[in-house]
């Protein structure tokens, strides 16, 4: 477990490893909106001989805290919370980290913001049920 922080106050964020802690490569797998970590645990174990992987559940998913507050369940505490997976993932890394996302749907989404920002610690992103836009039809039948 890692420890975020949102407006009511500590939560704890699980994710599961694979691979050796002090790998320089290491990738991080993020799941969709209403999926887990163990999506990712096939890819994970194909990678696991070749570099670290952390598989988080988002806040409130899987084995991770629920939040008191259900509009704190949002992009920007979605950030906060990976930047400290990452922040914990790639300590050994530090100042320089790098660090490959892969990104379901929402994951997706989060790796984008993400990279996005200045200075961001990603080399490679790998978007899966996501892109930089999407379709207002596609939104439509999402929220239907």
């Amino acid at each position: 477990f890692v420890l975020g922080l949102s407006q009511s106050g500590f939560h704890r964020l699980s994710y599961t490893e694979w691979g050796a802690a002090d790998a320089v490569h290491v990738v991080v797998c993020v799941h969709g909106d209403t999926r887990n970590a163990r999506d990712f645990g096939v890819l994970a174990q194909a990678l696991q001989s070749r570099c670290r992987v952390l598989c988080p559940d988002v806040v409130g998913r899987g084995q991770s805290d629920w939040l008191a507050r259900k509009e704190d369940y949002a992009y920007p505490q979605y950030l906060a919370d990976m930047t400290a997976v990452i922040a914990r993932a790639t300590e050994h890394l530090l100042p320089d980290a790098r660090i490959d996302w892969v990104g379901t749907s929402m994951g997706g989404l989060i790796g984008i913001l993400i990279a996005a920002q200045p200075r961001h610690p990603i080399r490679r992103l790998v978007l899966n049920d996501i892109g930089p836009s999407v379709p207002k039809a596609a939104l439509e039948r999402i929220a239907s």
